[in-house]
């Protein structure tokens, strides 16, 4: 177990959360804290929550009395604290308030309701010292009562309440009432020469005073060495990196921690632990008390999301990924159809997810050569599959289904489909058929077809060539040679229309059209309401199908979807021409645009054909050196942005790189032999993470390519670090302590250890050096894919 020594001024992210491999969370009471250093009134190293927002302030931090000098602020400190163990629960600091005298505090959430911690003090002087220790709680309640000295069963303590919550501190070592001018418990301490001194503290909140002070006392009677012995076994499970640049290693370690940090569950709804997108002091609090008045961060599993976090946690966390998959199967339906966002509360995305599982399956199978659990899910993951063929989602039955709504395909800030961003042109993302979707299918038929070889499953095997074929001409044939990409087109005509205005009208009455296309067209409406309520609409459209056959078609209120006052409406049939649109039932003074839809928008969907293994070499080519590696379109300082050129007013969005889309086109280079371009992608990414670790002690949901500067909510899991990229890009896959896959050699300018379970591998420019845990060593010189593993386990 690697020892560290951070400071504040390296990368940080301190939150701390009960830990779902222990035992189950509380999905709708979840108290998180974090880590704060020389912050609040007054500057401490201060724990601090909101308990969901249930109160204003809790702060939890220590004063320290020696020869009539009280220290609380760390800048006083003799010297600064460094952190040396992090783990999703548990922190462990070092430093000393004065000279001579070393204080080591350790934290640990050993459940939803209780944060506890134990502090040693060491004298390393020449004579015997007198210390007076306090623990103070600083609790600012949004209602209830500040923390304040009373006694429980004849026990000193501190109770306060705020909200629905009654916090009780509990400390050991027989406490006294603290003398300065914040609540606390004091300890008069006498430590010898060389000698130290501890105390452990506990600080629980529930509903009821004296079930907070049962429960903090029964987790102060818990054996702490051994507590902390099985954290450190359990945490040295996952890889450690060593590239020679701390940063970097440091990001590594706070990216696993943070990913295994975002699992919580199970549930009734949920029979396996399952995720949040964020895990901050200002969550973990349903008022319902079921979690089904959570926000979007909170309320289901998305598939991206899951995959995504998986490439992080395997191979140090097989299970976790496995229970990911397994709620999606969980809540799979009979049709073969699996939710988009199942959630713990019983929630539902009511979207087909988003067809990544098959993909899923085979990564945790290359982590783990668990065939039987392939074995158990095969016919789920086959039905899953299919069920994206239906002419429920593939339209026009042409083998290239559509999506049907941007945020299963991870879109939703796309400029022609977001339904939220008045910037977005809003068209129905279900009338296209996208490169992306086409990607993501081809790559599940891929994975699946792995299955089936591995199984024996010949006939499916077959049916499932077939789909693949399918998809990958019709992908093929959204390539646009001007723009060397894959463009979107319309699901019936197949072609990629430009957008354009066609007229507009205030109140009712008549459009006068009169134009011709030279493709058919798809119409769409923009209404902008004024009047204080929402009309209800009905438009008639006069003009000419693709057959030229004169028609009527009638466009209800229905089909708007409404933002606030702006609604937005796609029209369902193709036209040659439009002579004019009838308008009825608008308010006087209520607005309306329209548009043809246009799908030639060169966003970073367009590049995951590459990820898809869909283009043969010479388009590749094309695609990588006229797109991809284009630093007017794509290749930027700090990663690879949604859009290629984004709208002047969506630069906020489009112009952000996503670590968690990055890592897929990265993933892509290394495909088709770009390990070099691939490791330069990843090297910005990891940069870029690590200035804003230090700057804001959080990951963000993305990061913008040209200034670096975190977007988005802090510490979500899709902006983690790419620790998956990093490895395939290194080329190690770690299976065991006994097996390892290796390929290539390493393309970063140092050489990079990886040690895994006792398993150590070093990458160098020239070879790589395999160290099993029994010391047995490998060299291989031979760049190649291969497996290496040990003798008596190959045997």
């Amino acid at each position: 177990m690697r020892k560290w020594n951070l400071t504040q001024n390296d990368p940080l992210c301190l939150t701390l959360a009960a830990d779902a491999r222990l035992g189950p969370t509380d999905y709708a009471d979840d108290q998180i804290w974090e880590l704060v250093f020389g912050k609040g009134s007054p500057p401490a190293v201060s724990l601090q929550t909101t308990y969901g927002l249930r109160a204003r302030s809790m702060r939890l931090f220590p004063s320290f009395t020696f020869q009539d000098s009280t220290r609380i602020d760390p800048a006083t400190f003799h010297s600064q604290p460094l952190i040396q163990l992090l783990f999703p629960n548990f922190l462990m600091l070092k430093y000393s308030p004065f000279q001579g005298i070393d204080v080591i505090t350790e934290y640990w959430v050993p459940e939803s309701h209780v944060i506890s911690g134990r502090i040693r003090l060491l004298n390393l002087g020449g004579d015997a010292v007198h210390i007076k220790f306090e623990w103070i709680a600083q609790l600012t309640p949004a209602e209830g009562q500040r923390m304040a000295f009373t006694e429980i069963q004849a026990v000193n303590v501190l109770a306060g309440e705020t909200g629905s919550l009654e916090p009780v501190l509990f400390m050991t070592g027989g406490p006294k009432p603290g003398t300065g001018i914040y609540p606390s418990l004091g300890l008069n301490l006498e430590i010898p020469n060389n000698g130290e001194r501890q105390a452990t503290w506990v600080l629980a909140a529930v509903a009821n005073t004296n079930d907070s002070f049962n429960l903090a006392r029964s987790i102060a009677g818990r054996n702490w060495e051994a507590e902390r012995s099985r954290l450190e076994s359990l945490n040295s499970q996952q890889v450690e990196v060593l590239t020679g640049n701390p940063d970097w290693d440091a990001v590594f370690m706070l990216t696993q921690k943070k990913a295994i940090e975002s699992f919580i569950g199970p549930t009734e709804n949920l029979p396996y632990p399952s995720i949040v997108m964020t895990r901050t002091p200002d969550q973990g609090y349903s008022l319902r008390g079921d979690g089904s008045d959570y926000s979007h961060l909170w309320n289901g599993q998305a598939a991206l999301d899951a995959f995504y976090l998986s490439s992080i946690i395997l191979p140090a966390a097989p299970q976790l990924a496995k229970g990911l998959l397994m709620n999606f199967l969980f809540v799979q339906e009979e049709g073969g159809e699996i939710d988009w966002k199942p959630g713990m509360a019983g929630q539902r995305g009511r979207l087909n997810a988003t067809p990544v599982l098959c993909s899923l399956a085979w990564m945790i199978y290359e982590a783990t050569e668990d065939r039987e659990f392939l074995r158990q899910i095969f016919t789920k993951l086959l039905a899953f599959l299919k069920s994206w063929f239906t002419p429920r989602h593939d339209r026009d039955q042409d083998g290239f289904p559509e999506w049907d709504h941007p945020a299963q395909g991870g879109m939703e800030d796309h400029p022609a489909y977001s339904p939220w961003l008045n910037w977005s042109q809003g068209a129905e993302i279900s009338s296209s058929e996208n490169p992306a979707m086409g990607a993501f299918l081809y790559r599940e038929c891929q994975s699946l077809m792995q299955i089936a070889r591995l199984l024996g499953q010949r006939e499916e095997l077959l049916e499932i060539q077939t789909l693949a074929e399918r998809l990958r001409q019709a992908v093929e044939e959204c390539w646009d040679s001007v723009e060397a990409g894959y463009l979107d087109r319309d699901r019936e005509s197949h072609y990629c229309t430009v957008g354009s205005w066609l007229g507009n009208q205030t109140g009712p009455g008549l459009i006068p059209i009169e134009q011709k296309f030279y493709h058919p067209v798809r119409l769409l409406f923009h209404i902008q309401s004024n009047s204080g309520t929402r009309p209800a609409p009905n438009i008639f459209i006069h003009g000419m199908g693709v057959t030229e056959r004169e028609r009527i078609e009638h466009l209800a209120d229905t089909q708007i979807r409404w933002m606030l006052d702006q609604g937005r409406m796609t029209g369902e049939l193709l036209y040659s021409s439009i002579e004019k649109i009838e308008v009825q039932g608008l308010g006087s003074n209520d607005y309306l645009n329209v548009y043809s839809v246009g799908y030639h928008q060169v966003f970073y969907s367009s590049l995951l054909p590459l990820w898809g293994g869909i283009p043969h070499p010479e388009r590749a080519v094309e695609l990588v050196e006229g797109s991809l590696l284009n630093p007017f379109k794509f290749w930027r300082t700090h990663g690879i942005p949604a859009c290629a050129v984004p709208p002047s007013e969506a630069a906020t969005v489009c112009d952000c790189a996503s670590p968690a889309w990055n890592a897929l086109i990265g993933e892509g280079l290394l495909s088709y032999g770009y390990q070099q371009e691939a490791a330069d992608l990843c090297s910005r990414l990891i940069d870029t993470i690590i200035e804003t670790l230090k700057r804001e002690t959080a990951f963000r949901r993305m990061y913008r390519v040209e200034s670096g500067q975190g977007q988005g909510e802090r510490d979500a899991l899709t902006g983690l670090a790419p620790l998956g990229f990093f490895l395939d890009t290194l080329g190690v896959r770690l299976i065991s302590p006994h097996r390892v896959a290796v390929v290539g050699f390493n393309p970063f300018p140092w050489p990079i250890t990886v040690k895994y379970r006792g398993l150590t591998v070093l990458k160098q420019k020239d070879k790589t050096t395999i160290i099993f845990p029994d010391g047995q060593t490998v060299n291989v010189e031979d760049p190649a894919p291969q497996i290496i593993a040990l003798e008596k386990e190959a045997a």
